[in-house]
C-alpha cells in the first residue's frame, strides 16, 4: 500500500502479474491505497486486516473462483464496494456476480479509463455513511444503519447490496413510478455502465426474497412503458 496516498482504499485481487501491477500503479496515480492479491487466499487474509472501500476483484484465480468471496464478504456484513472482472462475457456470468453481491461488473479486455471512472463510482458511494434510519412496511424493518432487513421476529433476511439499496430506494419512492434509468441512476450510480434489463431480474429476486402473495400489503409493480412503483397497504 502506499503509505502517503490519503484517498479511498482499494484491494486488488488478480492473478495475472501485468494487469496487477499496471492496475496498482494507475490506482495509486489517482491517489488511492493501494493493496493487490494474486490469490483468494491472500485476498481473504487481505481484507480481514484492513477494511477497503472498493475490492476489484477477479473471478478465475488460481484457488477458486472471486464469487466465493464476494459472498463472503456480504455474509460478513462488509461496506465495501465490489467490482467484478473477469474475461467471460456471457449474462449469466453477469448476473451470478450480482446475486454473489457485487455492485459492478467489467469483462476483458477492459478499457483502462473506463475501469478507473468505475472504481471513482464506487469509491464515492462507499463513501457516503448511511443514514441512522429506519424504514417499515407490510412485516419488514429495514434498518439502514446496519443495513439488515429484518422480519417481523427480528431475523434478517440475506439479501445482497445491490437488493438491499434497490429496497431503500422503492421504499423511499413509494407511490411513485420510476423508470428504469432513474433506477439505474439512483441505486447503481449515474456513471455505471449497465444494461437497463438489469433492473427487471433485481426486481424479480426482491420480489421472490419479500415472499411476495396477493396477501402481501406491500406490492412493487410493472409500469408499462415506464418502469416500477412500489405500493404500499395500510
Amino acid at each position: 500500500m502506499n503509505p502517503s496516498a490519503a484517498g479511498p482504499r482499494v484491494l486488488v485481487v488478480e492473478d495475472d502479474p501485468n494487469l496487477r501491477l499496471t492496475l496498482v500503479d494507475n490506482l495509486e496515480e489517482e491517489g488511492y491505497a493501494v493493496e493487490a492479491a494474486s490469490t483468494l487466499a491472500e485476498a481473504r487474509a487481505k481484507w480481514k486486516a484492513t477494511g477497503f472501500d472498493v475490492v476489484v476483484l477477479d473471478i478465475m484465480l488460481p484457488d477458486g473462483d472471486g464469487y466465493s468471496l464476494c459472498r463472503e464478504l456480504r455474509q460478513a456484513g462488509t461496506s465495501s464496494r465490489v467490482l467484478m472482472l473477469t474475461a467471460r462475457t456471457l449474462e449469466d456470468d453477469a448476473v451470478r456476480g450480482f446475486d454473489a453481491g457485487a455492485d459492478d461488473y467489467v469483462a476483458k479486455p477492459y478499457r483502462l479509463r473506463e475501469l478507473l471512472a468505475r472504481i471513482r463510482v464506487l469509491a464515492r458511494r462507499g463513501a457516503a455513511s448511511p443514514p441512522e434510519e429506519v424504514l417499515s412496511f407490510d412485516r419488514f424493518r429495514v434498518d439502514l444503519a446496519s443495513r439488515r432487513l429484518l422480519d417481523a421476529s427480528g431475523q434478517p433476511l440475506e439479501l445482497t447490496r445491490t437488493e438491499f439499496d434497490l429496497l431503500v430506494y422503492l421504499l423511499r419512492n413509494a407511490g411513485k413510478a420510476r423508470t428504469r434509468d432513474q433506477i439505474l441512476s439512483s441505486v447503481w450510480g449515474e456513471d455505471t455502465v449497465v444494461d437497463a434489463h438489469t433492473v427487471d431480474n433485481f426486481i424479480s429476486n426482491l420480489r421472490k426474497k419479500l415472499e411476495w402473495n396477493s396477501a402481501s400489503r406491500f406490492e412493487i409493480r410493472s409500469v408499462r412503458g415506464v418502469g416500477y412503483r412500489m405500493d404500499l397497504h395500510g
